[in-house]
């Protein structure tokens, strides 16, 4: 049986009524469901199409619901689920709940092992691994194969699961398995763009460096920056989230951009001992209706 729980609705910020549902349908390492419960104060009051090119679980996304939207990531498994509920979700669900109720140790290193042709199936495969696979993490090693153990968790139906739900929020999304530069340059005026990029630093301990099969490196920090300058010179809104030290900082030291400091709670960490409170900053160039820019 699908599960369909009651749905919560709410005043977007272009004026539009939504539903939604209470989270993503993705576990993604460095995801946003923190931040996105503070959408409406980050973000801009009205705002035309939405970027995002870093989409990982679609936190800020599922949280805003835009009218319109472009959201991209270098990780073409990750797209492709997202496509494939997009267009019938059912599939996709049904394929989840057949694995869920056969799951195991032995299935999850076969369905691991193996690599579907079909995208539907590729897609119910990566969803398996993503909900059965250690802290979610999706992570292949440098010959493309995914190695991420086995974890911990016996159930991978939760309670808010409404994949129907997902795929009309995202009807009419843009999907792109793309380089976030090209996405970035195509935003034009009054259009919102949001970056959560790969952290380039391990940061207090928090080891989330070494969940990148792609390392971001600091040149790519430099390339995002310069994309989001020059958006901002066609009068984009931009806003980036990104580890709190003074590299970052004293790169994004340019006219019309701001620092707003936050901490969170890393839970990515296998060992408790190094999950603990870090910094992240917001970096935007409008304002934000949190305590304002440093």
């Amino acid at each position: 049986m699908r599960r369909r729980p009651p749905s919560a609705g709410r005043q977007s910020l272009s004026g539009t009524r939504v539903w939604y549902t209470s989270a993503p349908f993705l576990k993604w390492p460095g995801g946003k469901r923190w931040l996105a419960t503070r959408a409406a104060e980050i973000s801009p009051v009205r705002f035309g199409r939405y970027y995002e090119p870093f989409v990982g679980s679609g936190a800020m996304f599922f949280a805003l619901r835009p009218r319109a939207a472009v959201l991209s990531d270098v990780s073409e498994e990750l797209i492709n689920c997202y496509q494939q509920i997009q267009e019938d979700w059912s599939i996709i669900w049904d394929g989840l709940v057949d694995y869920a109720l056969n799951h195991s140790g032995a299935l999850y290193y076969n369905v691991r092992a193996t690599e579907p042709r079909e995208r539907g199936d590729r897609a119910i495969r990566f969803l398996y691994l993503n909900r059965a696979s250690f802290n979610g993490i999706y992570r292949v090693n440098r010959s493309g194969k995914f190695n991420v153990p086995k974890g911990s968790k016996s159930v991978l139906i939760y309670p808010y699961d409404n994949f129907q739900e997902v795929s009309e929020a995202i009807a009419g999304v843009d999907f792109r398995c793309s380089d976030f530069e090209a996405l970035i340059d195509e935003a034009r005026e009054g259009d919102f763009v949001f970056c959560d990029p790969p952290y380039s630093v391990a940061h207090n301990r928090n080891g989330f460096i070494k969940y990148n099969d792609k390392l971001f490196s600091w040149s790519d920090q430099i390339r995002l920056r310069d994309a989001l300058v020059r958006a901002h010179t066609r009068h984009v809104f931009a806003l980036l989230s990104n580890a709190d030290f003074p590299g970052i900082r004293e790169l994004y030291r340019v006219k019309g951009f701001g620092c707003t400091p936050l901490s969170r709670r890393s839970v990515i960490s296998a060992k408790a001992a190094a999950r603990g409170t870090y910094g992240e900053v917001l970096i935007s160039n409008y304002p934000l209706r949190v305590d304002g820019p440093e």
